[in-house]
């Protein structure tokens, strides 16, 4: 077993400011506060002045650096340190799980053709810094019965900072003779500017390593082999990570890592079905005669707006006919269907990952821990109420059913019309659609873009309508965040949770909610409405009783309108959120810390340049899963219409997982370590977005796509039975009498093209209609109803099929891994044997100095070595 480092004093004479110890060079600085004293009697002084005081009350070791040693000649600066005593009794109070034995039980996994991951590992001491032990949660009364070698070592550094915080949080700043029991917590004082920032320390710069021997450098060793962009095809020091930033933080490395992993099967065979797309570019039959003279370019089509729009050919569409077939063909329902399994799979897996992470980082009890233990300072100070606790038979704060209930309903009134903004401003969007289309059409109707050589046959009025429709879109999306983000914290904080994951589950759901509604709105419409409420020529349906037309979907079907719409916001989403994510608080470090930079190293004391860092606020790791979560229902929710998703976000989580990585290393102070056992609400919200992808898949494949009238064309309405498109094109469009169009519809004279005469009587529009003169005039098909027949057959098939090989899946991937069982087990069985044998042994030297006092015989026990007990003691 290895030993823990011994700490070597250190010489203050000698002693640089880049140190994380007190100026003694023994005690290690825990926590630092700063503050700024503007003046003398001030409420905030006599603040600081009583919760100092009660912090050393509790024990805690205070050491202040005056402001004419900070490099703003203003600033003081508070260092706390935890004695001894203080962590055995917290550790004791949070029932933190320490050592007691080696871990004996071997690892005999075998992996085949291991030598394959070499390029990808890490060297050994980076991912394991720590030997595996067996643990137990610490008892103060039996601190002889864990590995204690060193007491200044045995608890790490991110188990400190979690220990003194939690002090912190429960110090009062009133007199003990004041009743008001509101005023305590470091919170309070923070947001009263009694203090300016609360923080513990990184424990080196992160370009080079401590020069001194009882410091772990561990931030120089997470830079180098973790946040360093080389390291990008790198496995993640998940263990170091937990022991340097503590557990929540090390299980969303950990989800994060493993969701990109499993991004790459999906990549591949998202790739392959576009790849399928280009190969079966030229036996595109329909686009073909589109594209022909002779067919698409005898074919008049009706006007797609009031006035402004005229008669066009359908050969006109013939790029965006070719473009659709790329995302729309028999590759993308086998890959829509393989993204019902995938996204199985990888909820199964990650279940057996977290439950080896949990098992590997002490947290298999967790959860109880934190409810019993983990009560928010401001419940306890806001919840003036008291009642017995049956369980614990103590007295403990309570919310009365009445002000829950209305804080509730307050909330959810709040998210509801907050929601309600979002539609209405997609409801804006339609609308800006519907107007400016007749714009580009009336604009573009002399064809000026076709000046432009490479991309002018490609802009047409559905496109241009479709892009900057999008980009508005996507700029309303980014104003509403910023926007709610606040509303969903300070509703949050009205609600006044009992336990910090009630909270956070509380505010996940909450931003949830919207944001769902922020990002997928405008998909929904586009995959979903658009073009399925239209009418037909002389009995349009109108926007809300407007004279705004529902707009059609372009004549090469609304799934490449889809594809543009997803493309721009999840591009645009992604590309903005890794430049704000590290180019924001790069600028702010840098503005903040110019004075600093101006000093001798020596004098740019560690706790002065952990200040000038960027605070890891309470969203902090919530924005990330949030932005996670929101890429993962992109690439689900409507795979259907983009197989090349999952590669786009493939690309960007590879990034992703090292932008976060040297942001939390370089540009943030060290958040306080907090644990968790699991990603959460996220897991839940992940596992509904999996059941609502399957349908959301199978209603585009079904109504989106032109996949089903193609079949359906092809199996019972080609005319020359042959297995083939020949007259699809055709078949798929009605006509009308023009002169029975309405004035109201018709175009304006100077609107028509040129090659526009009256001898053209018909033109032909998207549906399945009785021509002019049948006696069902401009009724539907009975294609049109076998066509519907066969969406919902697909639909039900489809989901049927998917949801049972789910299910399926999920019954056959047990969620926790046998061996991990076989481990839990085994560790709560050594539990017990060691702490009967440690009673039984106390009981003997009890007996013993009895005897001793005595004058009766001793008894004669076998001799017991510290660490370890003889079975036959049992």
């Amino acid at each position: 077993m290895s030993q823990r480092p011994q700490y070597h004093p250190i010489d203050k004479q000698q002693q640089s400011k880049d140190s994380v110890f007190f100026r003694d060079g023994v005690r290690r600085i825990d926590f630092v506060l700063s503050y700024v004293d503007e003046k003398e009697g001030d409420r905030k002084q006599e603040k600081r002045k009583i919760y100092e005081a009660n912090l050393v009350k509790v024990g805690l070791e205070l050491e202040t650096e005056d402001k004419s040693e900070s490099d703003d000649g203003k600033t003081y600066f508070v260092k706390i340190h935890a004695p001894w005593e203080v962590l055995a009794t917290y550790a004791d109070v949070l029932k933190i799980k320490v050592p007691f034995k080696a871990n004996d039980i071997p690892d005999n996994k075998e992996i085949p053709m291991n030598w394959l991951s070499t390029p990808f590992r890490l060297p050994e001491h980076i991912m394991h810094p720590e030997p595996d032990y067996f643990t137990a949660p610490f008892n103060k009364s039996k601190s002889d019965f864990y590995l204690i070698d060193d007491k200044d070592t045995f608890f790490p550094p991110s188990t400190r900072n979690r220990i003194v915080y939690y002090i912190l949080s429960r110090c009062s700043y009133v007199r003990d003779e004041c009743v008001d029991r509101d005023k305590k917590g470091i919170k309070r004082l923070l947001n009263n500017g009694a203090y300016t920032a609360a923080f513990p320390l990184h424990d080196c710069r992160y370009w080079k390593r401590s020069s001194y021997a009882n410091c772990e450098s561990e931030r120089y060793d997470l830079h180098k082999y973790w946040a360093s962009f080389c390291c990008f095809f790198k496995e993640q020091p998940l263990n170091l990570i937990r022991k340097y930033y503590g557990e929540k933080i090390g299980i969303y490395f950990a989800w994060l890592g493993f969701y990109t992993e499993m991004l790459l099967f999906a990549a591949v065979v998202g790739t392959l079905c576009f790849v399928y797309g280009l190969l079966t570019y030229d036996e595109n039959e329909w686009s073909k005669e589109i594209c022909r003279e002779d067919i698409g370019g005898k074919i008049v089509m009706c006007p797609l707006c009031d006035k402004k729009c005229g008669y066009w050919k359908l050969n006109s569409t013939c790029n965006s006919s070719w473009q659709s077939h790329l995302f729309d063909n028999v590759g993308t329902v086998f890959f829509a269907i393989f993204m019902g399994i995938w996204v199985t799979l990888f909820l199964e897996f990650w279940k057996r990952r977290q439950a080896r992470l949990e098992y590997e980082w002490d947290l298999v009890d967790f959860e109880e821990e934190q409810q019993q233990l983990q009560l928010r300072p401001e419940y306890e100070t806001k919840c003036t109420n008291r009642k017995l606790n049956r369980i614990t038979q103590e007295m403990e704060p309570y919310l009365p059913i009445t002000s829950k209930c209305a804080r509730t309903c307050l909330s959810g009134a709040t998210v509801i019309f907050w929601i309600s903004l979002i539609i209405a401003c997609i409801i804006g969007v339609i609308a800006y659609r519907l107007a400016v289309y007749a714009a580009f059409a009336s604009i573009m109707k002399d064809s000026p873009t076709s000046q432009l050589h490479v991309v002018g046959p490609y802009i047409t009025p559905q496109l241009a309508t479709s892009v900057t429709a999008s980009c508005i879109n996507f700029i309303i999306i980014m104003i509403l965040n910023l926007m709610y983000e606040r509303v969903a914290i300070w509703i949050t904080d009205m609600e006044i949770p009992k336990t910090h994951l009630e909270y956070e589950n509380k505010l996940t759901v909450k931003m949830f909610l919207f944001q769902f509604v922020n990002y997928y709105s405008s998909c929904f419409y586009v995959a979903f409405f658009k073009g399925k409420f239209v009418g037909y020529p002389g009995n349009y349906a109108y926007m809300f009783g407007s004279k705004l037309r529902n707009e059609e979907c372009d004549p090469g079907g609304c799934l490449i309108e889809l594809t543009t719409q997803l493309v721009i916001v999840m591009t645009g989403k992604q590309v903005w959120g890794n430049i704000q994510e590290a180019l924001v608080p790069w600028l702010m470090n840098w503005w903040g810390s110019r004075k600093a930079r101006c000093h001798p190293e020596s004098l740019y004391s560690r706790w002065e340049q952990d200040h000038d860092l960027q605070p890891f606020g309470q969203l902090g790791l919530f924005q990330e899963y949030l932005e996670m979560v929101i890429q993962f229902g992109f690439i689900t929710l409507f795979v259907a219409s983009f197989p090349l998703a999952p590669l786009l976000a493939l690309f960007n989580n590879i990034i992703e997982v090292r932008v976060d990585a040297w942001k939390l290393t370089t540009q943030f102070r060290r958040p306080v370590a907090a644990k968790a056992h699991s990603i959460g609400a996220w897991e839940e919200i992940l596992n509904g977005m999996a059941v609502l992808s399957v349908v959301t898949n199978a209603f585009i494949v079904a109504f989106t796509s032109d996949m089903i009238p193609r079949l359906v064309y092809m199996y019972a309405y080609q005319p020359d039975g042959q297995m083939n498109m020949k007259g699809y094109i055709d078949n798929s469009l009605s006509m009308f009498n023009i002169s029975a169009i309405p004035l109201d519809n018709r175009p304006d004279d100077e609107e028509n093209p040129p090659w526009f005469n009256s001898s053209i009587t018909i033109c032909r529009y998207r549906d399945y209609r009785y021509p002019p003169g049948h006696e069902k005039e401009y009724h539907h098909t009975m294609q049109f109803w076998h066509i519907l027949a066969a969406k919902l057959a697909f639909i039900i098939i489809m989901e049927h099929v998917v949801f049972v090989v789910k299910f399926f899946v999920a019954w056959m991937i047990p969620d926790v891994p046998s061996d991990v069982k076989a481990r839990v087990k085994r560790e709560r069985y050594l539990v017990q044997e060691y702490l009967h044998n440690y009673e039984v042994e106390k009981l003997k030297i009890q007996l013993s100095k009895n005897c001793d006092d005595c004058t009766c015989t001793p008894m004669i026990y076998p001799s017991l070595p510290k660490h370890e007990v003889l079975s036959e003691c049992l």
